[in-house]
């Protein structure tokens, strides 16, 4: 018997129809725990670097985590790995709702989806009845509409789906995969799935997943909810509101967004507004945010309640979740929430993210705003922002005119708009747009997270250490007093020697040695995550949460008989970890890819800069071209990743 795991994946073969259930060997679980790291081997062993996101050859791979579907809180990750259009690198973009539990009860810890169908096609999987079912009466139709078609067409109304729009089905770049409650938005994983003729995926299970030592698990969960009430009852003090409690931003409860609106950037990611959060404003915006949020709702088995259900006047009822209810309104100058709340649904239905989407406007915008792009390009270009981004989103989803240019992101546009376009692609990394921060002073560990994380997006890697030193060694003293979710007590004191100015304050502290100790703990911890399955909203992106890294090991030992301590949990995301970024150096990342935004942070320290990747890469044993290194490779039972990278020329023998 497996525990935790269910011990099978499906494969399916979209080219030939052909289903298998396949089970997997009990020692990869051992190796690489499940979810993303499970996932990662799978496309080293079966995904030849050389292939491209819309060869036939791209697998698609959706995982459930370790945990997903035990009695672990909000453990519910949906993790969906594919190689990226937008970056040619290894992309994994996460939804939470119900989605990856309904497949694990299903009996199935993975979907392996290979080839391309000739004709649009959903795949239905129900138990032991799996079968692909033919969606043309679904070409065209919104994510959100599917899934809700699909559901009334099998009577199954408690099957979760998962769709794709119509930018998935144009291919856009960075199209996402909706699902009701959440969606995989970052790097275009809903064009891989339109590219292979998949409209959607739907998944109903009933089964039981087996714990190897129920009780043990259950006096563990009791602690973890005890946490959890005492969290819930005493938010952080001196924290901004939304991040001051446990679970994702908690942006769907609370109005103030004096945070997000004054220190993010507007449009193009490029003008803070500092003055911006009034009081007419904050009046405003908790008029309109009351008046559209009909209820809260939770992702499954989570006591949070992170997500709400919209229903704002003639909009069809949709679910918004975190920073989406910002993006569009901020990037379009647009002052007035109820812009946000009518404009996402018609986001959500063409399946494209929210992160990148509305950036890819705002550049549009502001190279009309330029000259660069005329009336010509786009012809009946209205004059106001709200009809502007209506009529670019639009354009996008539908890959026309203008919109198929726009629909391979600011990076590929700008290229090939040219005519100096490329100066207004100013916000991504590896070719990916990045969170719209713009601050003053360079930070030292953001600008490692920023470089190096193999998500390429800054809320995938930082976390449980604050985002900015606390003012007074009174507050620093108050909040390390009870800190059990550090890895190690020596933390504590780089908390307290942060400070705000001087020379223990950014751009000098945290010392690069320091700062690659505290970005390699945050990179460890999301790592574990995605390979369990647990929302990082409750563990890796939190501070104090009730997951953590001197914790996970006993919810793992209970659930899957495995003896384990923190040390060796560490070790097994860390070699997973090893693996990944030895694919995408494979895939042809270097150090010279590895930089943030070149105007995210006003002050830049070039010389700092340099050391910190170097020391970061020393730290997690990679050579100064952030390559792991053989030594390194072999610790970690890697030894013949390091063999492959020696017979490309990649690494050299002794290459340190």
């Amino acid at each position: 018997m497996r525990y935790a795991e269910t011990g099978y994946n499906l494969e399916i073969d979209l080219a030939t129809g052909n289903i298998e259930r396949v089970e997997t060997d009990p020692k990869l679980m051992e190796l690489h725990l499940g979810g993303l790291g499970t996932s990662v081997k799978i496309h080293w062993d079966r995904v030849p670097p050389e292939t491209t996101a819309f060869d036939p050859e791209n697998l698609m791979v959706i995982a459930t985590g370790l945990l997903v579907g035990t009695p672990a809180f909000s453990c519910n990750r949906t993790i969906i790995s594919t190689i990226s259009p937008q970056t040619g690198l290894l992309a994994y973009p996460m939804m939470g709702g119900f989605f990856a539990s309904e497949l694990k009860h299903a009996g199935y810890d993975k979907v392996i989806i290979r080839n391309k169908s000739p004709k649009l096609v959903y795949l239905y999987i129900n138990n032991d009845k799996v079968e692909l079912r033919d969606a043309a009466h679904l070409k065209g139709k919104g994510a959100v509409e599917t899934c809700e078609l699909i559901r009334q067409e099998l009577n199954q109304p408690n099957a979760q789906v998962a769709a794709i729009g119509l930018a998935g089905e144009n291919r856009v770049w960075f199209a996402s995969i909706e699902q009701g409650r959440s969606s995989c938005s970052r790097q275009g994983a809903g064009a891989v799935m339109g590219d292979k003729g998949l409209k959607a995926v739907v998944v109903r299970g009933t089964k039981d997943i087996n714990l190897a030592d129920g009780a043990k698990f259950m006096e563990h969960m009791k602690d973890i909810t005890a946490y959890i009430n005492f969290r819930n009852e005493n938010p952080l003090p001196g924290i901004q509101p939304i991040m001051a409690g446990i679970g994702s931003p908690q942006e769907m409860l609370h109005v103030d967004e004096a945070w997000h609106t004054t220190g993010f950037a507007w449009g193009n990611a490029r003008v803070r507004r500092k003055d911006f959060w009034t009081e007419e404003i904050a009046k405003s915006w908790e008029t309109t945010q009351h008046e559209a949020v009909k209820r809260l709702i939770s992702c499954y088995n989570c006591p949070q309640q992170c997500g709400a259900l919209i229903t704002y006047k003639d909009v069809p009822a949709y679910f918004m979740k975190c920073f989406s209810k910002l993006t569009y309104t901020m990037a379009a100058y647009v002052e007035d929430l109820d812009f946000a709340f009518r404009i996402a649904h018609r986001a959500f239905n063409y399946g494209l993210d929210s992160f990148s989407t509305p950036q890819v406007l705002a550049f549009a915008v502001e190279l009309y705003e330029a000259g660069i792009l005329t009336d010509e390009d786009m012809p009946g270009f209205p004059p106001g922002n709200e009809d502007r981004f209506y009529y670019l989103l639009d354009k996008v989803a539908r890959r026309e005119g203008i919109g198929d240019i726009l629909a391979e992101g600011t990076y590929g546009a700008a290229r090939k708009i040219g005519k100096g376009a490329e100066k207004f692609d100013h916000n991504t990394t590896k070719k990916h747009e990045q969170m719209n921060v713009k601050l003053g002073m360079m930070d030292p560990l953001y600008y490692i997270m920023y470089a190096t994380n193999e998500k390429i997006s800054i809320t995938q890697i930082e976390g449980n250490w604050p985002q900015s030193p606390f003012p007074t060694m009174e507050q620093r003293e108050e909040f390390v007093r009870d800190w059990p979710q550090l890895p190690d007590e020596k933390f504590k004191k780089y908390f307290l020697d942060w400070e705000p100015r001087g020379e223990m304050a950014n751009p000098y502290y945290p010392t690069p040695d320091i700062a690659s100790e505290i970005v390699d703990w945050m990179d460890t911890i999301h790592n574990i995550d995605d390979a369990l399955g647990f929302c990082a909203g409750m563990a890796s992106f939190c501070l104090k949460p009730p997951y953590h890294i001197n914790n996970y090991w006993k919810l793992i030992s209970a659930a899957t008989g495995m003896q384990v301590d923190k040390d060796e949990v560490v070790r097994k995301v860390k070699r997973s970890r090893h693996l990944h970024r030895a694919y995408n150096v494979l895939r042809g990342m270097r150090r010279a890819d590895e930089k943030p935004p070149e105007d995210h942070w006003k002050k830049r320290f070039p010389e700092i800069e340099e050391k910190l990747l170097d020391a970061y890469y020393k730290h997690k044993g990679w050579n100064n071209d952030g390559i792991p290194t053989r030594k390194t490779l072999e610790e970690y039972d890697l030894g013949y990743v390091a063999d492959e990278l020696e017979r490309r020329g990649i690494l050299k023998d002794g290459q340190d």
